[in-house]
């Protein structure tokens, strides 16, 4: 379990945006204490700035055993050319510790679609030739994918699949289009607020994007969400379902929902957190409860402060 290519992940990873508001001292010492804790993998994004290959070289040069997986770099923010490239010298750099996470995220050309621009960049990719020198570790890729389609596509052109913002259903169908032997990888929401109104507020408050944006409406209805439940900042139903909130034992026993259901790894991802501050309070009470351990200790914090 948490395997990709032969590279362990672990079960459970930490999957961020956090990094991309703090200065690059605080990124260093919160991604040693992860590795410390004994994390595995830890996901970034590609949104606010920080570009994704970049980011990805720094935490590996900051940290000696942990993963670095983008979640995802985005298809359009640089040529195919420069992104074989990058990855290339990362792999070989830091080897069997990267895994670049490729989307499309953000809105396509008017002239494609995301499943022929993905498929293209592919190409691109695969035919590409390089005086660089091969690294002695291979390239691990991973596609950001929901629907069927690209969820195909990540199966026979990658080493698996990446999903965001999706219930344990949408995992157990992802697994019966990947097959067995694929790596998926889930992210999904954590939220340490155990009163209904305030968790789910804060909940609404993190989906708003999601609930505006096409391709991610497509995604709900086509799990079976209803115009009732996407409208007005989502029901209590759909809230619930991409948000686990509540305290620890709660939390954990839904994330590992998506394991039961097929899932190799999940990306957890704290929400709540200020830009600039920290969740490594949760990260350690996470790591407490998720990570192997021959002795457990569960510190005690204080709720999420609106």
């Amino acid at each position: 379990m948490g395997s990709i290519d032969g590279r362990d992940l672990g079960t459970f990873g930490v999957w961020t945006f956090d990094f991309e508001f703090q200065p690059a001292a605080q990124m260093r010492a919160s991604i040693q204490e992860l590795e410390e804790q004994g994390w595995r993998a830890f996901w970034i994004p590609e949104l606010f700035g920080r570009e994704a290959l970049t980011h990805a070289g720094y935490l590996l040069a900051c940290t000696e055993r942990i993963n670095i997986v983008n979640g995802i770099a985005r298809i359009w923010s640089r040529d195919a050319r420069w992104t074989h490239g990058a990855a290339l010298l990362l792999a070989d750099a830091y080897p069997d510790r990267h895994v670049l996470g490729l989307g499309v995220s953000g809105s396509p050309p008017a002239t494609t679609t995301p499943l022929a621009a993905m498929n293209a960049y592919l190409d691109e990719l695969d035919a590409l030739t390089t005086p660089n020198p091969a690294p002695k570790a291979p390239m691990r890729r991973v596609l950001a994918a929901y629907g069927p389609k690209m969820l195909q596509m990540a199966r026979d052109r990658s080493s698996g699949a990446h999903t965001y913002k999706v219930n344990v259903a949408h995992t157990r169908q992802a697994r019966q289009i990947l097959g067995p032997d694929a790596f998926l990888g889930v992210e999904h929401a954590v939220l340490f607020e155990s009163a209904p109104d305030k968790a789910r507020a804060i909940a609404r408050e993190h989906l708003h994007t999601y609930l505006n944006t096409p391709f991610n409406l497509a995604k709900f209805r086509r799990l079976g969400y209803s115009e009732e439940d996407i409208a007005n900042g989502g029901s209590d139903r759909l809230v619930d379902d991409l948000v686990f909130w509540g305290d620890l034992d709660t939390i954990v026993t839904k994330l590992r929902a998506h394991v039961e259901a097929g899932a190799d790894h999940v990306g957890v991802q704290v929400i709540g957190i200020e830009p600039g501050k920290s969740a490594m309070p949760y990260w350690r009470m996470l790591g407490e409860a998720l990570l192997p351990r021959d002795h457990v200790h569960r510190p005690t914090i204080q709720p999420l402060v609106q």
